[in-house]
């Protein structure tokens, strides 16, 4: 009896000794996540303003991203624990025309060298994006690979697949994140980049406009595969039958807002009908959430049509000025 008391007594010890120690290590690894909320104001890699006749003056049209970035600020959910970080950007509008292929290149490549040096100095282990234009995702994505190895999936939300390259008939960075994180595209562009994703970690979801057939043979040529609408609009399963797959141990989410239906809210510059609804995107990433470690996260385009005309109304009030 006494030799039985003494075995429980060593058994029950063991059991929480471990329970300790594993306590200590979940601690230890809670202690050494950092999120960083990255405002990231770019909105030079898009070229919009044909697309917004309701804001009359094309340059603020342009620069409405800058806003759009600022509002997604406001709105989303504040966390004490996530440091918010901003990305200077410039709001001066030159001469926008394509420098090797790509409007505003050289605003662009130095950006993008100063979105990888905040990187660099806060070293985050995740990051949350609030853009701007979808090439937003560019750096912090790619800040990632590096940081784990390669080891990421990226799931890109949205109604195009942004595979144009310098030279294309549309010269905007914008349309051309994805190949940028695949190594291609302008070359003072990508020298700021700290690593490359291959194009069978990018899985596009809820695309549904490939602009021109040329796309569509691009994508076919990289292999890349995507879901439409109609296979994710229910359920996650197909994602996450993807991501698991691959193998990747990281997952990266690109949430571009034109992937919405614009029968429920036009919250982006694209107005390509049938798409996902704000409920189907919110359980989407849920449940990629729940399943795997997503270590970023954009939201990305946003053009507050109606704030940039009632932030030019206000403007003309004169007891503003007073």
């Amino acid at each position: 009896m006494k030799k039985m008391f003494y075995t429980m007594s060593i058994v029950c010890a063991i059991a929480a000794l471990t329970a300790c120690t594993s306590k200590q290590q979940q601690t230890k690894e809670n202690n050494s996540m950092k999120t960083i909320r990255l405002i990231y104001p770019q909105w030079q890699g898009a070229s919009v303003s044909q697309w917004i006749p309701e804001v009359k003056n094309p340059d603020d049209a342009s620069r409405g991203y800058y806003l759009g970035a600022q509002l997604l600020d406001f709105l989303a959910p504040k966390n004490d624990s996530q440091k918010t970080v901003v990305v200077p950007v410039s709001q001066e509008v030159g001469d926008r025309s394509p420098q090797d292929g790509v409007i505003d290149r050289d605003v662009i490549a130095s950006q993008s060298a100063a979105a990888v040096s905040i990187l660099d100095d806060e070293q985050p282990t995740r990051i949350i994006t609030l853009g701007g234009e979808c090439s937003v995702s560019v750096v912090p994505f790619t800040w990632l690979a590096r940081k784990y190895d390669g080891d990421v999936a990226v799931l890109w939300i949205d109604a195009h697949p942004d595979i144009t390259l310098p030279g294309d008939v549309y010269p905007a960075y914008h349309a051309m994140a994805v190949t940028a994180m695949m190594g291609k595209g302008d070359a003072k562009i990508l020298a700021t980049l700290p690593a490359q994703i291959p194009a069978d970690r990018f899985l596009l979801v809820g695309l549904r406009d490939w602009e021109r057939q040329q796309i569509i043979d691009r994508q076919q040529e990289y292999g890349m595969k995507h879901l439409g609408v109609a296979e994710v609009r229910d359920s996650s399963t197909a994602i996450l039958q993807w991501i698991q797959q691959t193998g990747a141990k990281h997952v990266l989410i690109h949430f571009d807002m034109d992937v919405l239906d614009p029968a429920e809210i036009i919250p982006a510059v694209g107005v390509v009908k049938d798409g996902l609804k704000m409920a189907d995107v919110v359980r989407i990433i849920n449940d990629v959430t729940a399943a795997h470690s997503v270590e970023a996260l954009t939201i990305a385009e946003p053009m507050p049509r109606t704030a940039i005309n009632i932030r030019n109304m206000l403007g003309g009030i004169k007891m503003f000025e007073e």
